[in-house]
């Protein structure tokens, strides 16, 4: 009974065009799907806003947050009049754009001194410059070359509208005519966050284009021995579009992680088209083009099938990361290594018997031992040459590698034991390797927004704030605003990190004269004076306020500790009945997302394992299914090491690397599985079916391995830091993969098969070299 692979080799001899069509439709349909995918940076990439902290956040948000834009003013003396009168004017166009809270810099508080007016003269700035609190000053105004005017939007508008509100505020600036020597910038999180994407889809493009680049160099250099070598970069290219394609029509957005995804999947799925090209170019080596069809399609796809599963099932485990950006990262890989295996699986066989694909001739050789050159274990005697002309590269690089996989296979101890005491050490160094949650070390260093991000801080200090959501029956009761009076007060004493912090006590004591009421009916009245546009920042109804606490800049790891302690102290300081307290805000956020790493990078290791040992435990039924994960658990170890001593740190997408490790390794010792499973079922013995498979199938492995690794290569170039650390050490991946696959595995299977005695015969003594 033919299987589902046989029927589909018989269905593309058969009807090859109407194969074609279908194929092409698909391929339409994959393009339309082009239009229709989008980006997407900010809180939804590192938070899942279903969870109790992200949706905390997106209340906060909704409720009381606003990202600020600031609006960065520079010239030789920013103090003339002219240049005040011309900044209140464009605050004053500004002010009247849709979805603007509030507008506020050094111009409005000379106004506000100089009862509304804007001074004239520089004896009148002069002299209003004196009324204003020094640390207020120098906070808006550090020098005469520079000020800083701050535009709150609505609390809850969404990213999309941000960038609206940005490109109008371009647009004003534009035409507002700046007088001469004056420099307007556009800074902020609403601009870091647009020029990241713009940084991201450009990085996109280049990345995608030197790994495809980098395919054709390896391709061209690697895959020299067989005809029409560059036919798996169109399959890679085809299998790439598909999955844009995907992605749009699904709505999975292209995240900072997701770009890297490209680049991986580009070298994987050449991998794919290797196999399926490398398997008919043999077979057409010693048939006709539907048997070649035939053998190709219902050997390898199989075969390739397996391994591709346990690849995406290693991507499937990043799925359940709570960091979004990581899953979605997941998510496309499994979308790409399918799309790029489908590919391969059709476009082959079609390409064959469309072009009437003929193997190239390979020089002296003589004819009648030609059809079994590859499979010599086969062949009564092993084939000759004519004098001078042992054979091509390949022939010795597989002789070599086969010889190799024999003395492994008769000694396979020993290799083992070092390879495991690596991965041990290796898996202590990895509990050293530090984690980085610092969005600003993840974008290139040169990005004009984060310069402009940082002039604004090292003019007016950490612009970061930790909020403190409170919430309760009756939050404007007197002992609710007792304790959120003491609570400010024991962290400005004690909290050498929090430099400030503003609530709904602050703007009551501020409109009572800087007391706080002692009864309720008092509270009423006085929280009714308070302009709606500034209450509502700091209280929602009667049930919900928060306390915003401004911070000094510190690295992440030490906001990480803070934060804690923060949340630790809100819960000693004991709130009133029924009140409970929580941390929220972006701060937060980041500290959040470096437990999240640090958890995650254990656990999508593990899902992965569990994964692929129940996949090949379902396909061998048999407990030696676990034969190909043996040299991967050393694998994961060995990356250990190398984040370790190349001074590394897990970030979101370095987080993955374990789970990937998994996915990609797992394609070589499966193959290798595989064909020694074909050569002891055609009755050769342990340690000569060993030396057979992986003479077999090297060069292809390493052709694969080495074009995997110029594809991930591309990622190295990324000006994006967090992607090329990522491209570094996924190229060492690849390279311990294939020693994993090429050195390991013989070792393994030997003992395995050594101790189950599967083929009930004796290993040969020597091997047949």
């Amino acid at each position: 009974m033919n299987t589902p692979y046989e029927r589909l080799a018989d269905v593309i001899n058969a009807h090859t065009y109407i194969v074609l069509g279908v194929a092409a439709a698909i391929f339409l349909l994959a393009i339309g799907g082009l239009t229709m995918v989008t980006m997407e940076t900010g809180d939804d990439t590192y938070i899942d806003k279903n969870t109790p902290t992200g949706a905390m956040l997106a209340h906060y948000s909704d409720t009381y947050g606003s990202d600020a834009i600031m609006l960065i003013f520079e010239c030789d003396d920013v103090t003339d009049p002219t240049i005040l009168q011309y900044i209140d004017n464009l605050e004053a166009d500004i002010r009247n754009e849709q979805y603007v809270d509030s507008v506020s810099g050094i111009v409005d508080m000379m106004k506000q001194v100089n009862g509304g007016r804007v001074p004239t003269s520089s004896g009148e700035v002069s002299a209003i410059m004196q009324g204003i609190p020094p640390e207020t000053l120098e906070r808006y105004l550090p020098s005469v070359m520079m000020t800083i005017t701050g535009i709150t939007l609505d609390p809850g508008v969404s990213e999309s509208v941000q960038q609206q509100v940005l490109n109008s505020i371009r647009t004003v600036i534009a035409i507002s005519d700046p007088p001469p020597g004056l420099t307007v910038t556009v800074s902020g999180n609403p601009a870091f966050e647009q020029e990241m994407q713009q940084e991201m889809g450009s990085s996109m493009g280049t990345l995608i284009l030197a790994a495809m680049l980098l395919m054709v160099l390896a391709v061209t250099f690697l895959f020299s021995h067989v005809r029409y070598r560059l036919l798996p970069v169109f399959i890679v290219a085809t299998g790439v579009i598909l999955t844009f394609g995907m992605m749009g029509l699904f709505g999975i957005p292209i995240s900072m992680t997701v770009i890297g995804a490209f680049p991986v999947l580009i070298g994987i799925g050449i991998d794919y088209a290797i196999q399926f090209h490398t398997r008919f170019d043999e077979e057409m080596q010693r048939g006709t083009i539907p048997q070649a069809v035939r053998a190709t399609v219902g050997n390898s796809g199989p075969a390739v099938l397996i391994a591709m599963v346990a690849t995406s099932l290693g991507f499937i485990a990043m799925f359940i990361s709570p960091v979004p950006m990581v899953a979605d990262f997941g998510v496309t890989c499994t979308i790409g290594v399918v799309s790029c295996y489908l590919s391969a699986l059709i476009i082959v066989p079609v390409f064959g018997i469309i072009s009437k694909y003929r193997p190239k001739v390979r020089q002296g050789r003589l004819d009648d031992v030609e059809a079994c050159e590859l499979d010599w274990k086969g062949c009564e005697t092993e084939p000759t040459h004519e004098q001078g002309t042992r054979g091509s590269f390949t022939e010795h690089y597989n002789h070599l590698l086969g010889k190799v996989a024999y003395t492994i296979a008769k000694n396979p101890v020993p290799i083992l034991l070092i390879f495991a005491l690596v991965a041990v050490v290796g898996y202590q160094m990895d509990e050293e390797v530090p984690i980085n949650a610092d969005q600003d070390t993840f974008v290139p260093s040169d990005m004009p927004a984060l310069l402009d991000m940082e002039k604004v801080t090292r003019t007016m200090g950490s612009t970061s704030t930790v909020p403190v959501v409170v919430t309760g029956e009756d939050v404007l009761s007197i002992e609710t605003l007792q304790w959120i009076d003491g609570f400010t007060t024991y962290e400005l004493e004690r909290n050498d990190k929090i430099i400030g912090a503003t609530s709904i006590v602050t703007l009551i004591r501020q409109y009572n004269n800087g007391v706080l009421p002692v009864y309720e009916s008092q509270v009423r009245d006085v929280v009714g004076t308070i302009p709606e546009d500034t209450r509502k920042r700091y209280l929602n109804g009667n049930m919900e306020a928060v306390i915003e606490f401004s911070t000094v800049d510190m690295e992440m790891d030490i906001a990480r500790s803070m934060i804690k302690n923060l949340e630790k102290e809100a819960a000693f300081y004991q709130a009133p009945p029924g009140t409970t307290v929580m941390v929220t805000g972006t701060l937060d956020m980041f500290t959040n997302l470096m437990d999240d790493i640090a958890r995650s990078k254990t656990t999508m290791v593990i899902a992965g394992f569990v994964l692929i040992f129940g996949f090949l435990l379902l396909v061998y039924r048999r407990s030696s299914a676990i034969t190909p994960l043996i040299p991967i658990v050393m694998i994961v170890g060995w990356n250990g090491a190398i984040m370790y001593l190349f001074g590394l740190d897990y970030s979101p997408m370095t987080a993955t690397l374990g789970s990937m490790t998994i996915g990609v390794a797992s394609e070589y010792t499966i193959l290798i599985m595989e064909r020694c499973e074909e050569e002891l079922a055609r009755g050769l013995d342990i340690y000569t079916a060993i030396q057979t498979a992986v003479q077999k199938i090297g060069m292809a492995i390493t052709v694969s391995g080495m074009t995997t690794v110029f594809g991930f290569s591309a990622l190295i170039l990324s000006e994006f830091n967090i992607i090329s650390n990522f491209g570094l050490v996924t190229v060492i991946t690849v390279g311990f993969s294939l020693i994993g696959g090429i050195l390991a595995m013989p070792a393994v299977l030997s003992l395995m098969y050594r101790y189950s005695n599967r083929n009930g015969a004796q290993p040969a003594a020597q091997p047949s070299v």
